[in-house]
């Protein structure tokens, strides 16, 4: 199309105003994050919900698609966004999710083989695994989707604080009220 600037060098905020007049070039957004999102809807709903993951991950452009007209233009960074429809779209399955955590929680962590070689790491691993299972369930949905925000997507805590439209300061505090809580449950075992 002419006139158009090389999606490559454009924003994503530029790339949402252009749909609003060419709808395809939204295109060019779904090809710059599906991906990204697409590995974090899996990391979240558990590598056996691959085609959950796929879906979730059509749903979020679908629905950025419709919302396009009410994008904040002055955010050229639309994966806050995205993650945020994304993260919206997963609640629909923390029940799942957190009767799979409980689920884990109830695993006995006890050691069948005591004289099998194994490394310090993995038996560390295996005896937290159901204690951080249990701590993550007892998590709210919220507090759980900001901690995985932040540590599986890797945002910042500003693109975190977009992602659920609250201020950065209030990303910070609930992160440390999380990790307290964890740190609370983990601290049991020693």
């Amino acid at each position: 199309m002419r006139g158009l600037t090389p999606v490559a060098a454009i924003t994503d905020a530029a790339l949402i105003e252009e749909s609003l007049a060419d709808p395809e070039r939204f295109a060019s957004l779904f090809d710059r994050y599906a991906d990204e999102i697409h590995r974090y809807a899996t990391r979240r709903l558990g590598q056996e919900n691959f085609s959950t993951a796929d879906d979730v991950t059509a749903e979020t452009f679908l629905a950025a698609f419709r919302k396009r007209s009410r994008y904040d233009l002055s955010r050229p960074d639309a994966a806050p966004w995205l993650y945020g429809i994304a993260s919206n779209l997963i609640a629909k399955h923390r029940r799942t999710e957190l009767r799979k955590l409980r689920a884990l929680a109830r695993v006995p962590s006890h050691d069948d083989n005591p004289f099998e070689q194994r490394s310090i790491d993995r038996i560390d691993a295996q005896r937290l695994g159901p204690r951080l299972a249990d701590a993550l369930a007892r998590l709210s949905s919220a507090e759980r989707e900001l901690l995985f925000l932040v540590t599986w997507a890797e945002l910042s805590y500003e693109q975190a604080a977009q992602a659920f439209d609250i201020p950065v300061g209030t990303v910070r505090s609930r992160l440390s009220r999380v990790r307290a809580k964890i740190r609370n449950v983990l601290e049991d075992i020693r």
